[in-house]
């Protein structure tokens, strides 16, 4: 049997028919479900669920006490902040089972969520988008959308390196720190290559 290219800690538990990618880290205390998916370079707090089937890319950061529901996908590069949380049944009741109505919600390349912020499945969030602290997501968030409050309001729009972007007259705008340019064109922004 190979021996296991990920750390784990002793208190961590990890249940059958999960993948856990080369160089991910599991801290104190964390349940990894079922079937879950954990790429490569990953790096999972304390105090985390990620529940069955869950998919998790490359180099995806999840803080302390976040819980990932059944039907979360996350693409690579994904920050998600401390105790933020995502649903996946849009009228749950104790009393009855709704497990066939699990809805999905998908999280592109990049994309930011804040400390405690609560994303309502359903709801896509596009590549490299940013989801402020304590938002509530009710809606499908555009790729580089600022996203703040309850509910979640779109306000602005934000580079790849997490800058506030401020376009010219001509639609461009460029990322303090990388330099990089964006065009923002048809109410949505992508990067100028």
């Amino acid at each position: 049997m190979p021996e296991k290219q990920y750390y784990a800690h002793e208190s961590a538990i990890i249940d059958e028919g999960c993948s856990i990618g080369k160089g991910t880290k599991i801290w104190h205390f964390s349940h990894i479900m079922p079937n879950c998916i954990i790429g490569e370079n990953c790096n999972i707090g304390q105090n985390v669920v990620v529940s069955p089937e869950v998919v998790l890319g490359n180099n995806v950061r999840v803080q302390n006490n976040v819980s990932i529901y059944t039907g979360v996908i996350c693409e690579d590069d994904v920050f998600l902040g401390p105790s933020m949380v995502f649903t996946n049944v849009v009228n749950p009741r104790s009393a009855i089972s709704r497990k066939n109505e699990y809805k999905k919600t998908y999280v592109g390349k990049g994309a930011s969520i804040g400390a405690n912020a609560t994303i309502v499945c359903g709801h896509d969030i596009g590549n490299y988008a940013f989801i402020g602290a304590g938002a509530v997501v009710t809606r499908t968030v555009k790729p580089y959308s600022l996203v703040l409050g309850n509910p979640a309001r779109h306000i602005g729009w934000m580079s790849e390196y997490g800058h506030r972007l401020n376009f010219n007259g001509e639609g461009i705008a460029v990322c303090p720190e990388s330099g990089e340019k964006y065009l923002f064109k048809d109410n949505q922004v992508s990067k100028i290559e």
